[in-house]
Formats: C-alpha cells, structure tokens, sequence
C-alpha cells in the first residue's frame, strides 16, 4: 500500500494519514500519544528536529519497556519484588551497598556465580527475584525455578530422551535464578542431573541460588560427599556470597503488627 502524498492537507486528513502510517511502520506508541506529543510540541516551542526526537524516543522508549516486560514474564518469576522494596534497615546482615553493585548486573557479565545463604524469612527469595528482575530490565535472559521443580524436570526429561535438549535450554540463558535449594534431600540421580546443569553453565553464564541450609549443611541435600564438594565449587568459584542471617524479619514483622492492636487496647 502507498500512501498518497499531498501538501496543504487539512487537520483532519494529516490525522489520519499519520494513524496509518504508523499502522503501516508498526509505531504503536506515537499513534496512541501523537496528540499529546504534539501539544506538548507546541506550548515548548520545539524546532523541527526536537520534534522528530520526541516522537522517535517515545517509540523507543516504549518497545524498550515492552521488552522488558516480556524478559521478566519469560523468566517465570513467581511474583513480583523489587530491590525498592526491600527493608535493609530490618535485616543489618545484608549490606546495601554490596545489593546495589550486583544490581548493576557486571557479575552477570562475566558470567559469575551468587549465594544467598540464610534461614527462612531473611530476604534471600526476595533479594533473588529482585535481582533477576533488575538483570531483566537490563536486557539479560533470566530463568527462575525451584530446586526441586528443576530436578524433578531434569528427571522427567531424562526418561523421555531429552536430558541433553533440557540442559542445552537451561544453559542458553544469562542467569538462573535457583530457589529453595537444601529444603529437600535429593537422590544421587538427581544431584547428578543438577549437576550437568551447573557443569553446562560455569564461566559460561552465572547462577544464583538461595539457601537455607550453609555450605556445611549441603551434605544433607547431596549425600554423595564428593559431588556435594563439586557443587559448591561451581556455585562459589569467583562469586559472591551473601549470608542473609538467622533472624527471620518477616517473622518479626507479623508479631509487631499483632502486637500494635494490644498497645493500642
């Protein structure tokens, strides 16, 4: 289709040619805020050129938002934290600054490895997801799951003569996000299968786990002793660990809420 190009068009007519060019071109976000743009155009006094920047930024800036939305929806968070949210005042154990030059994503970069060790109600599945979700926006490949929903997807593709197809897809993405990892003991076929995974990423893309067991503990999750030992060096090597406490905030807030009634009573 050709657009007919005619000088002098009326409002009305330049309107519509606009709508469909940008139909035409697929600019969605400068159809739905052309007007806008527009006046905003004209109260500032922009020149031509400042005008033509606004509108092309506008779309750019709209599919970059649009990406991002579709990177943190394929990761397959199970919902949404923000390092905004965080409370680091109620948990001292994680160092704020230390959180804030992660979220600048370099370890992904170079392909690192993170550990958030601590017990239940200390942050780690929020610092995690909020950490997958900052290196989403910045254009990385994330992947989250749950130890256990990994292992028992590994197991499953093993036995449909998949494994090698699994794993190849596991390791294309930039970082994997594991959570929960200790909760549950695995059996040997298990934490091998695991273990191909972290074998198919290391140097190559970065992993981040969390942990309510420490290192020490990882025996009762991978009883082999050697493969548990192997597994700690490729989650630790170059990496950087982050030992979120003991105290449960989460715990703590709860009992300050039920307690703000009584004071109050």
């Amino acid at each position: 289709m050709t657009l007919p190009r005619q000088r002098g068009l009326t409002e009305q007519a330049a309107d519509a040619a606009i709508d469909t060019a940008c139909r035409l071109l697929r600019l969605p976000s400068i159809r739905n805020e052309f007007n806008e743009i527009v006046d905003r155009a004209v109260k500032d006094q922009m020149t031509y050129r400042g005008f033509l920047a606004e509108l092309l930024m506008t779309e750019c800036d709209d599919r970059a938002r649009r990406r991002s939305e579709r990177r943190i929806k394929a990761a397959g968070f199970p919902r949404e934290k923000s390092l905004r949210a965080f409370d680091f005042d109620a948990n001292p154990n994680i160092d704020a600054a230390t959180v804030h030059t992660l979220a600048s994503c370099e370890w992904i970069k170079k392909s690192q490895p993170l550990c958030l060790i601590g017990d239940s109600g200390t942050g780690k599945s929020h610092m995690l997801i909020a950490l997958g979700t900052e290196a989403a926006m910045k254009g990385y490949r994330v992947r989250y799951t749950l130890a256990t929903k990994l292992v028992n997807e590994l197991v499953e593709a093993a036995d449909e003569k998949q494994l090698n197809k699994t794993i190849a897809r596991y390791g294309r993405v930039d970082l994997l996000c594991i959570d929960e990892l200790g909760y549950m003991e695995l059996d040997r076929h298990g934490a091998e299968l695991l273990f191909q995974v972290l074998t198919e990423r290391e140097e190559k893309n970065s992993v981040a786990i969390a942990s309510n067991e420490s290192f020490g503990g990882w025996i009762k999750t991978f009883t082999d002793p050697r493969l548990c030992a192997a597994i700690v060096d490729r989650l630790t090597f170059n990496g950087t660990i982050i030992e979120t406490g003991t105290d449960s905030y989460r715990l703590a807030s709860t009992r300050a809420r039920a307690e703000e009634p009584a004071k109050a009573g």
